[in-house]
């Protein structure tokens, strides 16, 4: 074997074993980067997994507004004196009820058959309405009504959240001088809190408000 060979040889086994040392490190490489799409990929599945679960108890949740609805139109709650009252059985408080800082009635908070918690003037409220079902067992929705007012009786402009009512007249009326204008009256707001819990202890809090003329 001549030398000019021999050395050609030995350059070119040099160089195989660089070569195979460059694709290691890029097969180790394109492998890392595997992982972390696959990973990456089940964190995105996860999460809306869990968006489309929330969304659904957040439907279900829908389900208290109808029947509160249903509850001030023919129900217990139409024919009660909903200013001077509370109607624990409909879990429906006249005084506005604590909460915290989201918002949210504690008396939601407190886990048990039967919760209780404290209005704005600080009396317990305990409502004893039973909760209700989700389109599946495992799926419980418990709900509370609150009048905004810091305190029963008449509401009036310092003491309740309010909107204008329905029933004042307005339009040409609004021109007249006051003590010709008809008795002003105004419909304080009601706030319904419903929480939805269903597998896994997962919690959905919703919230809306309206006005009903007293």
């Amino acid at each position: 074997m001549t030398p000019g060979f021999s050395s050609r040889a030995s350059r070119a086994r040099r160089q195989g074993g660089v070569v195979l040392l460059f694709c290691l490190i890029v097969l180790v490489i394109l492998l890392i980067g595997g992982v972390a799409v696959m990973r990456s990929t089940h964190t995105s599945l996860a999460s809306a997994g869990n968006l489309a679960f929330r969304r659904d108890l957040a439907s279900q949740g829908e389900q208290a507004a109808s029947n509160v609805l249903t509850a001030f139109k023919s129900g217990a709650l139409k024919t009660a004196t909903l200013s001077s009252a509370s109607v624990p059985s409909a879990n429906y408080s006249a005084v506005e009820l604590v909460a915290n800082d989201q918002g949210i009635p504690l008396v939601l908070l407190v886990s048990g058959s039967s919760p209780s918690g404290t209005d704005f003037a600080g009396t317990t409220f305990s409502p004893t309405a039973s909760d209700l079902t989700g389109a599946t067992s495992d799926v419980t929705i418990r709900y509370v009504i609150d009048r905004l007012c810091r305190a029963a009786g008449t509401a009036t402009t310092s003491s309740c959240v309010y909107a204008p009512s329905s029933s004042n007249v307005t339009g040409g009326s609004s021109q007249l001088p006051t003590s010709q204008r008809p008795a002003s009256t105004i419909s304080p707001v009601y706030r319904l809190s419903v929480r939805v819990t269903g597998a896994r202890s997962t919690q959905v809090f919703l919230q809306t408000s309206f006005t009903r003329p007293e």
